[in-house]
């Protein structure tokens, strides 16, 4: 039996944005709390968007290489459901804030994500991005998706370079337990576009059925 592909549209910055990746049928949304992303959002901002979120719609919230105080500021203030850090955090970094987390990998080989998952043992799953130097995320560019593992003991999220023209192909490939896109599915940075969100998790969605018939 196939298990159905998870789908997190992350880099959300607007009530408006949350509610149409929920309407859409996303699992998960991401809010971004590094501030040199276009798609920063400050507490208050994070705050008005997850009024609007609904159940069983999961926030996370995304991290590079944060002081511990102010992860836990915001822990305080945002109800996150999941940590993702994207820096160059060890496992006792991701740990403490009560909440659990995924650490985001840049594939650079085939030992990449099998080191990682021995290197993380608490992690939830490993977010499996696209290497560039000196970028800790969301460069739109896909990577070359053999490098990953047949197994892992770890849940693997599937990002970089993902768009509703390819992630039908990177699902099939890869199948993994998810999906995370931002860049993907945006008319402009930081503001999602609508026919792009809907078609994404319609593809996701639609190659999850073909191998189940």
């Amino acid at each position: 039996m196939t298990m159905r592909v998870r789908a997190k549209i992350c880099g959300i910055t607007s009530p408006e944005d949350a509610l149409l990746a929920a309407s859409a049928g996303a699992d998960a949304i991401g809010l971004v709390f590094y501030q040199p992303s276009p798609r920063y959002v400050t507490i208050q901002q994070a705050r008005e968007i997850c009024e609007v979120v609904p159940p069983f719609v999961t926030i996370v919230g995304l991290f590079v290489d944060h002081l511990r105080t102010e992860i836990s500021e915001i822990c305080e203030n945002i109800p996150l459901g999941l940590l993702q850090f994207h820096g160059d955090e060890s496992e006792s970094d991701c740990q403490g804030y009560g909440i659990p987390y995924i650490k985001a990998v840049r594939v650079r080989s085939r030992d990449t994500v099998v080191n990682a998952a021995g290197q993380f043992p608490s992690a939830k799953g490993l977010l499996v991005d696209t290497y560039v130097t000196g970028t800790p995320g969301g460069t739109g560019k896909t990577f070359d998706w053999t490098l990953l593992p047949e197994r892992c003991e770890k849940p693997l999220i599937l990002a970089g370079g993902l768009s509703p023209e390819n992630v039908r192909e990177a699902v099939s490939s890869v199948r993994p337990y998810g999906v995370d896109v931002s860049g993907g599915v945006e008319k402009a940075k930081g503001v999602k576009d609508p026919d792009k969100v809907f078609n994404f998790i319609r593809e996701v969605a639609r190659e999850c059925q073909h191998e189940i018939d």
